[in-house]
């Protein structure tokens, strides 16, 4: 049985047109997402979500976000884990990522960039931290 709750993916945009950058976010935590959301809510970008970490690389199976915030600590699959399969899918060998946790351990750090993540982020989030991430890795927003 699947332990996934409410594996819901959420997709919203400022702007839809497909020239501006895709923001996304996978943490199993509705409240993070919505804070996220909010952070983002006034620069020109695509934001998607998921709750799911399985669904989410079901959607990049087709899709090429610009950026990646990831929560390590999830169930059914880690943040680590998804971070290595999502760097054994060719087109996202150097997709930006930056890793979320609430939990500081040194073995995480080292795991996530060894495996290719940029920033590591730890909660409690706040709102400008989010904003000055996305402009420094997606400086057009």
């Amino acid at each position: 049985m699947n332990n996934i709750k409410n594996p819901v993916a959420h997709v919203s945009s400022v702007d839809d047109r497909p020239a501006h950058p895709l923001v996304m976010v996978v943490d199993d935590s509705a409240t993070s997402i919505s804070l996220y959301q909010y952070s983002l809510e006034n620069l020109l970008i695509q934001f998607v979500s998921f709750q799911s970490p399985l669904i989410a690389l079901d959607y990049l199976k087709q899709h090429k976000p610009d950026l990646i915030f990831l929560d390590i600590v999830m169930p059914v699959m880690d943040g680590l884990t998804f971070l290595k399969r999502l760097r054994e899918l060719p087109e996202h060998k150097n997709t930006a990522v930056v890793m979320v946790t609430s939990k500081n351990y040194a073995q995480d750090r080292v795991m996530a960039k060894h495996r290719g993540a940029l920033e590591f982020m730890i909660k409690p989030l706040r709102f400008q931290e989010i904003r000055d991430l996305v402009s420094k890795y997606i400086p057009t927003c």
